[in-house]
């Protein structure tokens, strides 16, 4: 009886934990994603995260200091977080915070809720224009408006420990346990380890559509990446840990451009 129980919660469980995070909408990104963790705990998860990479900073003295810089990705930052409720109505009222690091490492991110930052060498080593930094910054935003930290941790947490051992931690309320256990997995899937090929895609995307409709010129993507990928010939950026690009990626964006062209278009009247 308590086997019978245990895969029927089970299949309850993974029924319900399979969902898409957005709407549909021109960039066509609709796939059912793997969500068995809850929102709200790798929330938590990723405050504590990123709060640590802001404490850090501090401590480093490398924190917001370019003000001419923290004004210019706070003001793209903005145009295009006012644009995510085409994708997802409730990210309008997330926390979202935007902050600067002195840094020559190329790099920037969204965590989960809407936390982002992006490190100077991002911008300054690649001479980035505005379009480019919206290129970078929508694309990171994507990744938080489609939870791609939750689904990883969800199934890093699944082949780790088994359906059962997450099963007991949802169904018994252990919140401190869920946090606690997940808190250093969380910082290394949200930091560290890569996004899967499909989650790259999806994020190119939905950061292409986000920017044009900010915008932003969605040709700069091209551009961004073309760059990214001479900095790398000597050194591979950071940036390319976690987010891989090749030519086929560039491709990618250049056929789907001009279908948000007219987005942008529209957005620069």
């Amino acid at each position: 009886m308590k086997t019978t129980s245990l895969l029927l919660i089970s299949s309850v469980l993974l029924l319900s934990a399979c969902a898409t995070t957005t709407k549909d909408s021109l960039s066509g990104v609709n796939r059912s994603q793997f969500m068995m963790l809850p929102a709200n705990e790798v929330d938590q998860m990723s405050a504590q995260s990123y709060q640590q990479t802001l404490d850090t900073a501090k401590t480093n003295k490398t924190l917001n200091i370019d003000k001419a810089m923290l004004s210019r990705v706070t003001t793209i930052s903005n145009r295009l977080i006012a644009q995510v409720a085409v994708f997802r109505p409730d990210a309008v009222q997330w926390d979202w915070e935007v902050n600067v690091e002195k840094n020559d490492a190329l790099n920037a991110f969204c965590m989960p809720g809407g936390k982002i930052m992006v490190f100077s060498g991002l911008v300054e080593k690649i001479n980035a224009t505005d379009d480019e930094i919206a290129a970078v910054i929508g694309h990171e935003i994507a990744h938080a408006l489609r939870e791609h930290g939750r689904e990883r941790m969800s199934q890093a947490y699944v082949q780790q420990h088994g359906i059962q051992a997450l099963i007991a931690l949802i169904g018994g309320g252990s919140t401190g346990a869920l946090i606690g256990q997940g808190a250093q997995m969380g910082s290394k899937l949200f930091f560290s380890l890569p996004n899967g090929r499909e989650q790259e895609r999806e994020s190119d995307r939905i950061g292409l559509e986000l920017a044009a409709r900010a915008g932003y010129n969605p040709n700069a993507a091209v551009t961004l990446w073309q760059k990214m990928g001479a900095q790398s010939k000597s050194a591979p950026p950071e940036f390319f840990s976690t987010h891989p690009a090749n030519e086929n990626r560039i491709n990618d964006l250049r056929a789907l451009a001009p279908k948000m062209m007219p987005l942008y278009k529209a957005a620069k009247i």
